[in-house]
This record gives structure tokens, sequence and C-alpha cells, in this order.
């Protein structure tokens, strides 16, 4: 006789599968924008969707009922902006990353969504590719400013430079920080100006992952930096990049 009982089934793509998929809420004022990303990030086995917003109001209060881990952003939107909203939300969801995927582009926006909280500012003429790997890499702690936003984060930072710095860098960065770091924390540095993730880290200067990790680590600690977005904006205001 069979015993039935002895049999188990356990199929791959149910049990624990959405906990390890990314979270994502996807902000912005046009409807076809929202539903051309959702069914692009639907797709991926790593990815799910779990609410639209049409403004920055309507982001802050679904990013509190549903708690993603990505919010896709756009800046310009009716009753709140992209800006505001994401303001709120690393603020009161320090889990939550803001990638912030706009067509706007002066220095000005790209300043304030990066002093907002945003790990990453990415403009909607990227590629498909390029804005799956930026929400991975956003979603594992990373940030992602492209050499283009960079430069323009540099070049605010010089304009404020020449009247009186950000009253939070006053007190806050070493007199001689070129000092402070190693050679190979400078080079760490300097990649994660460039962008580059821990990973692409590890290969170019011949380190392990978790290496990598504990060199950022101790860079933002000398630096007094809060996030790497701060971090690499601090070396390009310091001139550590070209």
């Amino acid at each position: 006789m069979l015993e039935w009982t002895r049999l188990t089934w356990a199929p791959m793509s149910t049990e624990g599968s959405s906990a390890q998929r990314i979270r994502l809420l996807i902000v912005d004022d046009q409807p076809l924008v929202r539903r051309g990303l959702a069914l692009m990030l639907s797709m991926e086995p790593d990815m799910e969707v779990v609410g639209e917003a049409g403004d920055g109001i309507e982001a802050i209060e679904l990013a509190r009922q549903r708690r993603p881990d990505v919010v896709l952003m756009d800046l310009h939107m009716p009753r709140k902006g992209g800006v505001g909203a994401t303001r709120e939300i690393t603020a009161s969801l320090p889990q939550t990353r803001v990638l912030v995927l706009t067509t706007l582009e002066a220095e000005q926006s790209v300043f304030d969504a990066v002093r907002a909280g945003a790990m990453a500012y990415l403009l909607k003429d990227a590629t498909e590719q390029e804005v799956l790997e930026t929400v991975r890499a956003v979603h594992r702690g990373e940030s992602r400013l492209t050499p283009q936003i960079a430069r323009k984060v540099l070049d605010q930072f010089r304009r404020m430079a020449e009247t009186a710095p950000p009253p939070e860098y006053r007190h806050e960065e070493p007199k001689d920080p070129a000092v402070s770091l190693t050679e190979k924390e400078n080079n760490v540095l300097q990649l994660i100006a460039e962008g580059k993730s821990n990973k692409q880290i590890g290969t170019m200067l011949s380190l392990a992952e978790g290496t990598v990790k504990n060199y950022v680590s101790r860079i933002m600690e000398k630096l007094h930096a809060g996030s790497r977005t701060e971090l690499a904006v601090i070396a390009l205001r310091q001139r550590r990049v070209e």
C-alpha cells in the first residue's frame, strides 16, 4: 500500500519567493509612465510593484501603508513634488530608499533631490537595463549618480562654496581629509564617487566584497557621511575625482 503521507511537494516559486522580491512603489503623475514602469518591473522575478501614486501626497501615504523597499520617484508633480515627498519618506521610513527617475536635469533639481535623501538619480532616457540595475543597486544600499548628474551636483557645491558652505558640513568634515584616508581608502572613495558598486570596486581593486564594505564603513566614519550618496558628494566637493 502506498504511504501518501511520505510524499511532500515544495513548489519553488511560491513559498518564500515574495519575501525575497524587491517591493517597489512607482510615483509619477503620468498614468502611462506608471503603467509602463509597472509592467517592465513586474516582469522581473526579483521585483514586485506594491503600489502606484500620482503625486507626492499619495506617495507618502502609500509608502507608509505598504513599506516599499524602493520608491521610483518623479520630481515635477501636482500637489506635492518629488523632492518634498522624498524628504518625508526617507525621514519617516529609513529602510525605504528613493530612486529619482525624472526628465529634470537642472543642477538645482539634482542637488535638491540628493539633499532630500535620494540614493540615485536617473533621467527618463535611461535604458531599461540601467533602470533595473539601479533599482537593485539602491536596494543593496548603494548610491548611483551618473557622471553627468554627479557633475551637476559638484557644480552646485562649487557655487555654494563661493558664498558659504552648507551648515551641516561646517563642523563635520575633517580639516585635512586627504591625510586621514589611506591610499586604499582614497581609491575606494574615488570609485564610490564614480558610482561603482561594492562588487565592481572589489573586482577593480582585487578585494573581497566584504572587505570593500569594511572600507566604505571606515571612510564614512572618517568623513562623517550618513550615506554613500553623501559620501560621493563630499568626495566630489573636495575635488577628489575629476
